[in-house]
């Protein structure tokens, strides 16, 4: 019998010890289950949030994307009138680069002319100058022929004066002589 009371403690002892590490297991358990409850609650409550916040950036994304064809258009309506804007500048720009250059061409083809003209007067003065010293010289040239023949003319009257003279005087002389011998 005191095997069996002793055979009976025993398994008290270990029912006793079982009971405890089945209570341990299932305070464990327990706390597991709380933790993997307080896991999953998190898990969901993370989830949840990621999935809010994944909505809030898929309903910003589906606004800008929404507002995109609304931006583009508005961007290229202002580039283009912004090129509009800079192509009227530079037609402004070109049309009075072409005036400036019509009016200078216009200034220089006025200074040709005037230039050209000047020098038609210039040629033609100098030519009138040419004709006048010309005449002047053609004049000049028969008062020297003039002067010339009239100063021949002249000193052949004299020679003629002074042949005759000497003529004259060799007569006298001739004559003479007949005079003194008789």
């Amino acid at each position: 019998m005191a095997a069996e009371n002793e055979s009976s403690a025993f398994g008290l002892a270990e029912i006793r010890d079982l009971k405890m590490t089945v209570f341990a297991l299932r305070e464990e358990l327990e706390q597991a289950r709380a933790d993997t409850g307080e896991s999953v609650r998190q898990s969901v409550s993370g989830a949840a949030a990621e999935m809010a916040q994944l909505k809030a950036t898929i309903a910003v994304l589906r606004e800008e994307l929404e507002e995109w064809p609304i931006r583009r258009d508005e961007a290229a309506r202002l580039a283009q009138s912004a090129n509009l804007e800079e192509l009227k500048q530079l037609k402004v720009a070109v049309a009075a680069l072409r005036d400036t250059l019509e009016a200078a061409k216009a200034e220089q083809e006025a200074a040709v002319r005037q230039s050209v003209i000047a020098a038609q007067d210039e040629i033609a003065q100098l030519r009138a100058t040419a004709a006048s010293l010309r005449e002047v010289l053609e004049q000049a040239g028969f008062s020297q022929q003039s002067a010339i023949a009239a100063a021949r003319a002249q000193d052949q009257a004299e020679i003629g004066q002074l042949q005759a003279t000497v003529r004259e005087l060799r007569r006298q002389l001739q004559a003479a002589p007949d005079h003194q011998v008789k």
